[in-house]
């Protein structure tokens, strides 16, 4: 995490999208699995998940900001009833209405500019290997 004297010398947290797309239909990944992400830093990070699956990123600049938004539960409305003199036989009592669909209430985290695309390592590999096969 930046710290403020870090922010004032120039240095500020940068986020990346991970995008798992490409492969979440092809391999199940734990929501709990364990995951190493290096490389950041190069052109293709490595990303190993439960030390089994071996993907291999690319970053892509966005179109325009991808905003991360985390999400909670709402509490549901309550509506305290007040009215004519037939509704005092409900006075006090609240009232929510059972038909109303679950809301959920959603905030900003982060923005970021760019995206980590993943594919699995051996589909790149195989990749490579059909681009230096040269026809004779």
């Amino acid at each position: 995490m930046a710290t403020s004297h870090d922010q004032a010398e120039g240095d500020e947290d940068e986020y990346v999208v991970l995008d798992l797309d490409a492969i979440s239909e092809k391999v199940h990944i734990p929501s709990n699995a364990p995951y190493v992400l290096s490389g950041l830093d190069t052109l293709n990070p490595i990303l190993i998940i439960d030390d089994k699956i071996k993907l291999i990123g690319e970053y892509e600049e966005t179109v325009g900001t991808c905003i991360v938004l985390s999400e909670n539960d709402a509490t549901p409305e309550v509506h305290e009833e007040t009215g004519s003199s037939e509704a005092k036989s409900f006075s006090g009592k609240s009232i929510t209405n059972p038909n109303q669909v679950p809301r959920k209430q959603v905030k900003p985290v982060c923005q970021s500019q760019k995206i980590l695309r993943f594919k699995l390592l051996s589909e790149c590999e195989s990749e490579n290997e059909q681009s230096s096969v040269k026809p004779v």
